[in-house]
């Protein structure tokens, strides 16, 4: 298999799976597709643009050996699609974990969390404002949760309880994009630009940007379900 495949085929096995059990009779997730598209291309237009800024600052770049080679807006056509299939595996198991586990939920436990949470990404965040990617995710994070724990948003045990799942996929997934089981990174990180911790070859912050990126998809996914009842 040519080295160019290697990002579309990420995109493709972190999706297909959760497509395919999407029509699986007692999940039926398909029936939710109505709640999940417009937050879904509505987060990714938000991070593609950040994707092209940061590009163009030289925060991160791709390698051409990875990557078909079809560019618009300097990114590549398989990270345009990343902003959908990611997001499509997450909300999809959020859904489950939802659906399955119904009365496991602590909200106060999660508002703890939130609150730990933020008050290290706005210390983190404040203090390493010259590291592009560190300070503008962290902040961004800060001040989603912010909002939500304020809200006292109901989702937001459910949610800490699928992302501590999906992490299991994201070392692997992110693993290979950031080299740790191929020759190179797909991915390629300027250091100057975040804390240089890395998780394997994982940066520290792609945590929370990851995190950043389902938990918008799932408030607009909820808040739809919400308005719709």
């Amino acid at each position: 298999m040519p080295e160019k495949y290697t990002y579309l085929l990420v995109d493709f096995f972190c999706i297909i799976f959760p497509f395919v059990f999407s029509f699986y009779p007692k999940i039926n997730f398909y029936k939710q597709w109505k709640y999940f598209v417009i937050p879904c291309l509505s987060t990714a237009l938000f991070f593609i643009v950040w994707d092209i800024i940061f590009v163009e600052k030289g925060v991160w770049s791709f390698n051409p050996k990875y990557v078909l080679g079809f560019y618009l807006f300097s990114l590549p056509l398989e990270e345009y699609l990343f902003f959908i299939c990611i997001p499509y595996a997450s909300v999809f198991t959020y859904y489950c974990i939802r659906l399955f586990f119904r009365k496991i939920w602590n909200q106060q436990l999660a508002i703890v969390i939130s609150v730990l949470l933020i008050l290290f990404l706005l210390l983190a965040g404040v203090t390493h404002l010259a590291q592009l990617y560190t300070s503008v995710t962290f902040l961004l994070l800060a001040v989603f949760l912010s909002v939500l724990a304020v809200r006292k948003a109901t989702f937001l045990p459910p949610f800490y309880v699928t992302f501590l799942i999906i992490l299991i996929p994201f070392f692997i997934s992110n693993g290979i994009l950031t080299g740790s089981f191929i020759a190179g990174p797909v991915v390629r990180y300027n250091n100057a630009y975040n804390l240089q911790i890395r998780m394997f070859t994982i940066p520290f912050e792609d945590t929370f940007y990851g995190m950043l990126l389902l938990l918008m998809n799932v408030t607009g996914f909820e808040y739809l379900k919400k308005r719709d009842v």
